[in-house]
């Protein structure tokens, strides 16, 4: 069971009531005289997020109000219970009412508890909440320590998460679920035909590498996981400014939701042949980096022409995809944190998707909204696939102009991809600016969850 839940029954739970602003009137009309009262003089009004400790005669906690959404508000924000382990002292808790989603909220209140605390003491909230009854708390730990994987791997700063660093991460984790893992590491990557990954990362004092996991029965479906695994980004000689590299650690973030997703695979056991591949690169700039206008062969066969030496990911990325495309999976999917274009269009917190499976397109969507695991479809629009002609090479890895950055991008990866089944192209951002509820400033877990639950129902 997760940390921030406990079974213990030694001493009475806390209560945890929760209000919306239509249900106030009747649930202050339940509590005692003197309960009434002094919520009444703290000005509560079930505002969404306010808190409100209700003292016992002898001085202790006895009740707790915390405000939520009204149930028909568009605004309903289901992981709002997630600031409650910020708020709350320590002690033992439990849910009074329902919020809107009591699974959700178990979820949320998990996701609330991380900390990254790695550097320096950052403890934990102490506040323990009782589960609630007939909620999978297996599958919620499951989701809850995934995600923390993920947010540790990004909140690592690269100088801790260099390519060899995350390779070691992904081993760890092979090891621990009794799979095979496997990488293919420095001038390796030309000998064994990765061009492009090794042209990515050759500037780096840190080789770049493929970092290969496999598990599951060779008999189940295919199920190939791609992570852009960009430990840091400078740009390369399309340099950055510095205000661009300041959270650039995050660029990685592929490859850690990859790992997140793949831990709770093999932690449920889905009925699959899974494969996870993250190229792992650092972009840095030396004499010997890749240029722009350079021109590279690819595993393909495709010769890319670089437009930007900032547009690296999509090119690490190329090369996995066209190895995974070459066993035919059933289904591969790939996360990267990718494009400008897709925060200007959608910001942090809503990543677009790609497709042209329509029934899988459905499916995420659904899941994405049931997990409150945001994701907003996006075409792979065809007619501006022409704009990834070079007049040099078979294609460009970025074309000039600012128009549909997001959309080029996936297209350019759609290229490397024929024999699979069904693809799925996530271009997730891996990073919350500012705190949310269960949401911490810092590293996040995009896509993963579900991801996950697609998976669980379709192999489960």
């Amino acid at each position: 069971m997760h940390p921030a839940f406990t079974s213990s029954t030694d001493a009475r739970p806390v209560p945890i009531t929760f209000a919306s602003k239509s249900s106030w009137d009747s649930i202050r009309a339940t509590l005692p005289t003197a309960a009434r009262r002094f919520a009444e003089a703290n000005a509560f009004a079930a505002k969404p997020g306010q808190y409100l400790a209700l003292p016992a005669e002898d001085g202790s906690l006895a009740h707790v109000l915390f405000g939520i959404e009204d149930q028909a508000s568009e605004w309903r924000d289901l992981f709002r219970p997630g600031q409650l382990p910020g708020l709350l002292p320590a002690g033992t808790y439990s849910f009074a009412n329902a919020p809107h989603d009591m699974r959700l909220a178990a979820l949320a209140f998990a996701l609330g508890s991380y900390r990254f605390n790695r550097y320096r003491k950052n403890d934990a909230p102490s506040a323990k909440l009782l589960p609630p009854a007939d909620v999978d708390m297996t599958e919620i730990t499951r989701m809850a320590d995934a995600a923390a994987l993920a947010r540790d791997l990004i909140n690592t700063p690269a100088n801790d998460m260099g390519p060899d660093e995350l390779a070691q991460a992904a081993k760890a984790l092979a090891e621990k679920f009794g799979a095979k893992y496997s990488a293919i590491i420095g001038d390796d990557l030309l000998k064994q035909n990765f061009p492009l990954i090794h042209a990515v990362g050759m500037a780096s004092s840190r080789a770049p590498r493929l970092i290969d996991i496999t598990w599951g029965d060779e008999s189940h479906p295919k199920v190939t996981l791609v992570g852009k695994g960009v430990c840091f980004d400078t740009g390369g000689l399309d340099l950055k400014p510095s205000s661009g590299m300041l959270i650039m650690k995050k660029d990685m973030g592929g490859a850690a939701n990859v790992l997140a997703l793949a831990q709770m695979i093999m932690d449920a056991k889905l009925k699959v042949r899974l494969r996870v591949l993250i190229p792992a690169v650092e972009n840095s700039v030396a004499g010997n980096a890749f240029r722009p206008l350079d021109i590279f062969p690819s595993r393909k066969g495709v010769n890319v022409e670089i437009g930007n030496t900032d547009a690296e990911g999509r090119l690490v990325l190329a090369d996995a995809l066209a190895l995974a495309d070459e066993e035919k999976p059933d289904l591969l999917i790939d996360l990267g944190t990718l494009t400008g274009a897709a925060r200007v269009a959608l910001g942090p917190d809503l990543p677009p998707f790609y497709t042209d499976d329509e029934a899988l397109a459905a499916d995420v969507a659904r899941h994405a909204r049931t997990e409150n695991d945001p994701l907003w479809r996006m075409p792979l629009w065809m007619p501006y696939d022409a704009w990834l002609d070079s007049k040099t090479a078979n294609l460009n890895n970025a074309p000039g102009g600012t128009f549909a950055g997001s959309i080029t991008c996936a297209l350019f990866l759609k290229r490397f991809v024929e024999s699979a089944k069904s693809w799925l192209h996530v271009d997730i951002y891996g990073w919350t600016p500012s705190a949310k509820p269960a949401k911490p400033e810092g590293g996040e877990c995009q896509a993963a969850r579900a991801v996950y639950k697609l998976l669980s129902e379709r192999y489960g």
